[in-house]
């Protein structure tokens, strides 16, 4: 085949950019595959591809030219470096309006830069987070698209009709300007590692806290999956359990406990950092990683330090405490999810993006490794109030987080005696009370910073007087050393 037949053209032949591929050409799309090792076009389109709407190419010129005006090119290559090369690369080869496509994990200032560099050249970028692993990619992804929002037109029916689908409606909308869409894939990944390590700690407490087997806390996971908490990650890890290697013994206790991670954990809990957001489930979540990555010395100190409790083994009705630790998932999960759409709310005043909170709700409902009944919730929270200011702050959130309280408490508490780390439920938790807590003790933090190095503080509005104007910063000499005790005041 020859000459400008194909829809969009792909670059990029790994497993996710082939699925991609194949599951446009289902939706009736044609498509030109293309690979920096040529010789993986050839054998993609001898095998996988054979019969199906997808052409390939063999050089740069021959991939352009085989596509359609305005070309649609989406780059499925490793982030950083190589998507830069690519675009390089591509540049003199493309038109005016032609549309670039990064379908990478890249970081949102990547995305940013790239939108204004490309279009100063006229090209309209595309920064689209693209989320559901290998099996999404080719059944039905979650998908991000924000950049040059001129390009959506050109994208919207491959990329809604290659999509994951939550009743009639695709798991993928245009999301916003600049970065904005590998910033929302960014969140997800927070999230996504918040929900992996709260499982992660549910079935610690299962297994050394009530002593259940592997395949009874598979059985417990097949009840949760039918509940509240029927979700991907929850079905998974059923599986999981449920899984033994071949000397009949489960193969999940034969893996090595250090845990990997590609980064964009890290990347949101920097950024919630950066913007002063208390986003601090997902950042427990990747120091958990960052914890368990020290294996040897975990294994010395395993040896030198001991238990010293009241209570080594679990007391009280086993029942009971399930019922509690699953309340517990539910509102540790219902705040990972607040704090990470109250991120993103900062991230739009910061950066001056209109998120549409209840699309990204609603692209995560399916396709992504995130999707969950309870993101039903999340969309129809935010389409009847758009401007939310929190998510327990909605009726149906605001009576789940109160209704599982008292088990949520109960499960941290009774870690805590047994000896077992719950990071993640912990500090959602202390989170929720911090919240819910209209004076907390930063007044004796303030009162500390001036003191030692004259950083002031305002006064509480209650309080203010002539001595100490309200919205004017004080600064106070607290040991009255040299003369009395005197106060001065700033303009703020």
């Amino acid at each position: 085949m020859s000459g400008a037949v194909a829809d969009l053209g792909l670059i990029g032949l790994a497993v996710m950019g082939q699925n991609l591929i194949l599951n446009m050409a289902d939706h009736g799309f044609t498509i030109c595959a293309y690979n920096r090792t040529v010789s993986k076009v050839d054998h993609f389109l001898a095998n996988e591809a054979k019969g199906k709407s997808i052409v390939g190419a063999h050089s740069n010129e021959e991939f352009v030219s085989k596509l359609k005006s305005p070309r649609r090119i989406m780059l499925l290559v490793q982030a950083g470096k190589a998507v830069d090369d690519w675009i390089e690369a591509l540049l003199p080869l493309l038109e005016k309006g032609d549309i670039i496509i990064d379908g990478g994990n890249s970081h949102y200032p990547d995305s940013n830069r790239r939108t204004k560099y490309l279009q100063s050249k006229s090209i309209r970028f595309v920064g689209s987070g693209v989320s559901g692993g290998e099996e999404g990619a080719r059944y039905g992804p979650s998908i991000m698209p924000g950049g040059n929002e001129e390009a959506w037109p050109h994208i919207k029916d491959i990329f809604q009709g290659i999509s994951a689908k939550s009743g009639d409606e695709p798991c993928c909308e245009w999301v916003g300007d600049e970065g904005a869409g590998h910033y929302v894939k960014m969140v997800h990944n927070g999230i996504e590692y918040g929900d992996m390590q709260l499982i992660c700690e549910a079935y610690d407490i299962l297994k050394r806290g009530l002593g259940l087997s592997n395949k009874e806390i598979g059985d417990v996971f097949t009840k949760w999956n039918t509940g509240v908490l029927d979700s991907f990650l929850i079905e998974i890890t059923r599986d999981i359990m449920y899984f033994n290697d071949d000397d009949g013994t489960p193969l999940v206790e034969k893996i090595l406990d250090q845990a990997g991670q590609k980064g964009t954990g890290k990347w949101t809990a920097i950024n919630a950092l950066d913007l002063g957001m208390p986003v601090t489930l997902i950042a427990e979540a990747v120091l958990a990683r960052c914890l368990s990555a020290i294996k040897a010395e975990r294994t010395t100190a395993s040896t030198k330090l001991e238990y010293v409790g009241r209570q080594a083994k679990f007391e009280g009705d086993k029942q009971q405490f399930l019922d509690d630790l699953e309340q517990a998932l539910y509102a540790s999960k219902i705040i990972s999810y607040a704090q990470g759409f109250q991120l993103m709310q900062e991230a739009a005043k910061n950066y001056g993006w209109k998120l549409n909170k209840p699309s990204i709700a609603l692209m995560w409902r399916g396709g992504c490794i995130i999707r969950s009944v309870f993101l039903k919730d999340i969309t129809a929270a935010y389409r009847n109030n758009p401007d939310l200011e929190n998510l327990l702050f909605d009726d149906f959130f605001n009576k789940a987080i109160h209704k599982a309280q008292p088990g949520w408490r109960d499960v941290v508490a009774k870690s805590a005696l047994l000896g077992i780390p719950t990071p993640a439920f912990s500090t959602a938790l202390s989170w929720f009370d911090g919240y819910r807590t209209k004076d907390l003790p930063a007044n004796l933090l303030q009162a500390q910073r001036d003191y030692f190095g004259a950083h002031t503080f305002l006064i509480k509005p209650e309080y203010a007087n002539a001595k100490y104007p309200e919205g004017q910063y004080h600064h106070v000499n607290w040991t009255g050393r040299g003369g009395n005790v005197s106060a001065s005041t700033y303009q703020a």
